[in-house]
């Protein structure tokens, strides 16, 4: 539709049928232009390199193509190139003809397109539901893309591990849904205006366009000092020498100069509209992502097996502590389990209604198999700071080699929305015990059936 639309207007406007823009929306001059500088010309150079953008996701995307890889995002690359330069100069042509103006009430392809057509016919309208689906498509971009590079991150140590994770689907679940809620964010920070959000995109992607081409750059360099024959093997690719690396290397030298000076202008120009959030950002997350590579670094030499040893041997024994709130089917399930771990077993209640503390005492010393119980006083009704208090005093004492082990009752009902109605103890208590050393939480479930229609 774009190709067919940009023939039209180019055909109408060397038959000298094409005319102007009716009704352009409104355009506020800021700046009156005294005279032409090298700044502005480089002003104007970096806005323009913003449509150019979204070539990185063919690097981006390699894993996705077939074999072989290379040359199909190589062939590719180069016909998006000729697509996106062809048609970036013939609407560029054609805008100035027919003097569309830039505007966030209406889109120049859009003053474009109903120049060209005559109105909004329906040539118009598909056209710009053609340009929807592709921005929908661009959008999506991001979602196939971001996950994939922050697998890559994450597997390399430089983000949390959990984006490596494949979901049921084989995509990366988590950098989806961790993607969303940043575009979100932004979104709403920014208001959804284009105009605010081009600086913070633009900023970023050249940042990233002038590291790859400068690292490609040092990456010929370094195959052009190697002798014929050579290989070395470096995190996630093999050197060797090739004939021609000068021009290469000269190349994307060339080209991370200028993605660099598109990108300072833009923190220059752009600096007050929003470009100052994306200067304090990216030395944070840099500095957030070394932390999490050294975080990572540190824990894997903590747990290596070099230089180990043997393991010495060692007695342990269990001291367990129950909690209870209620005598029943469930307490005695979990009061089973733990006289398989210990004879030393110790039954802990809050008591928080003095008459209904009696009757569970009376009923343990029925049912209890003899297994002492502590009763905790709860001046202030409440139930985890006390067990917290007891279990804290014993840890105190207890001997080497002994274990604490929490043993506590969970109910697990049939249907899942009369769960919410339990309270989980064993997680309220692992979230405040799980730092501690030598304690150990074990949940016993108990499973309750519900008759449907049972009153």
């Amino acid at each position: 539709m774009m190709v067919g639309t940009v023939a039209f207007g180019v055909f109408r406007y060397f038959t000298g049928s094409l005319g102007m823009v009716i009704d352009p929306p409104h355009f506020e001059a800021k700046h009156i232009l005294s005279a032409i500088t090298p700044f502005i010309l480089l002003h104007a150079f970096a806005n323009g390199t913003t449509a150019l953008t979204g070539v990185e996701a063919i690097s981006n995307g390699i894993t996705a193509f077939k074999e072989p890889r290379s040359k199909n995002a190589g062939i590719t690359l180069i016909w998006m190139s000729l697509i996106l330069g062809t048609l970036f100069l013939a609407l560029s042509f054609l805008t100035g003809k027919v003097q569309a103006v830039f505007s966030e009430e209406e889109t120049v392809i859009s003053q474009l397109a109903r120049t060209i057509y005559g109105g909004r016919g329906a040539l118009y309208l598909m056209l710009i539901s053609g340009t929807t689906v592709i921005l929908i498509m661009a959008a999506n971009t991001a979602f196939a893309d971001f996950p994939r590079l922050g697998a890559l991150h994450a597997g390399d140590g430089f983000l949390p591990r959990q984006l490596t994770y494949r979901g049921s689907r084989l995509v990366y679940s988590r950098g989806i849904v961790s993607l969303a809620v940043i575009a979100s964010i932004l979104i709403i920070i920014f208001q959804a205006s284009v105009t605010r959000l081009i600086p913070l995109y633009a900023i970023g992607v050249f940042l990233s366009f002038t590291l790859s081409q400068a690292g490609m750059a040092r990456r010929w360099w370094k195959i052009g000092h190697l002798a014929e024959g050579v290989e070395i093997v470096e995190p996630g690719s093999t050197l060797k020498y090739e004939k021609g690396w000068q021009y290469r290397m000269l190349i994307n030298g060339f080209g991370a100069v200028c993605t660099a000076v598109v990108m300072v202008v833009f923190a220059v120009t752009k600096f007050r509209e929003g470009a100052w959030v994306v200067l304090i950002l990216t030395p944070v997350l840099v500095t957030i992502f070394f932390s999490i590579h050294h975080h990572y670094k540190r824990l894997a030499k903590k747990l290596s097996l070099d230089n180990f040893g043997v393991i010495p041997p060692h007695t342990m024994r269990h001291r367990v502590i129950m909690p209870v709130s209620g005598v029943h089917q469930g307490t005695l399930a979990a009061l089973r389990y733990a006289r398989m771990l210990s004879d030393d077993i110790t039954a802990v209640h809050v008591t928080i209604e003095p008459a209904d503390a009696e009757k569970v005492r009376q009923k343990w010393e029925t049912w209890g198999e003899g297994v002492r119980m502590v009763m905790l006083d709860s001046p202030y009704r409440l139930f985890i700071e006390p067990i917290l208090g007891y279990i804290a005093e014993v840890a105190k004492q207890r001997q080497p080699g002994e274990t604490i082990t929490i043993v506590v009752p969970e109910f697990v009902a049939e249907n899942r929305l009369t769960e919410v109605l339990h309270t989980n103890t064993a997680d309220l208590l692992r979230s405040q015990l799980r730092r501690q050393h030598g304690i150990v939480i074990i949940n016993v479930p108990y499973h309750v059936h519900e008759e449907v229609g049972e009153h």
